[in-house]
């Protein structure tokens, strides 16, 4: 039996579990701050930093971001690691990939934050 379930937002189909927590946090990530007008403390700061040029402070203003944005709007998954990747001309492109490894916690909306035995990676 599921532990979450939603809607997917393109199709119209359900969502359950792991799948559910991916597309809240694209909409986390997504989201910049203010955006929503019933929620205005909703989302990332993740938006406002696109297209700024790719240094180190960037890199980890934005890691910043979305670590902090994941800890506040999505108790299902806890970084524990974030691993960028992408070539040197990829990165010169102002292009980089980023995996986030986490604790997957199938009950943390029940207040149960055992985390699932296998870590779970999430692609940026």
């Amino acid at each position: 039996m599921p532990t979450s379930t939603g809607i997917n937002r393109l199709t119209g189909k359900p969502l359950n579990d792991w799948d559910h927590v991916v597309q809240s946090l694209q909409v986390i990530f997504t989201t910049g701050i203010g955006v929503r007008v019933m929620r205005r403390t909703f989302g990332s700061m993740a938006p406002q930093m696109l297209g700024r040029p790719l240094t180190d402070t960037t890199i980890l203003k934005f890691l910043a971001a979305i670590v902090m944005a994941i800890d506040l709007w999505e108790p299902r998954f806890r970084v524990v690691q974030v691993v960028p990747s992408g070539t040197p001309d990829g990165m010169r492109a102002g292009k980089i990939k980023l995996d986030m490894v986490g604790q997957y916690r199938p009950n943390a909306l029940l207040g149960d934050f055992t985390p699932a035995p296998t870590p779970m990676t999430i692609r940026l």
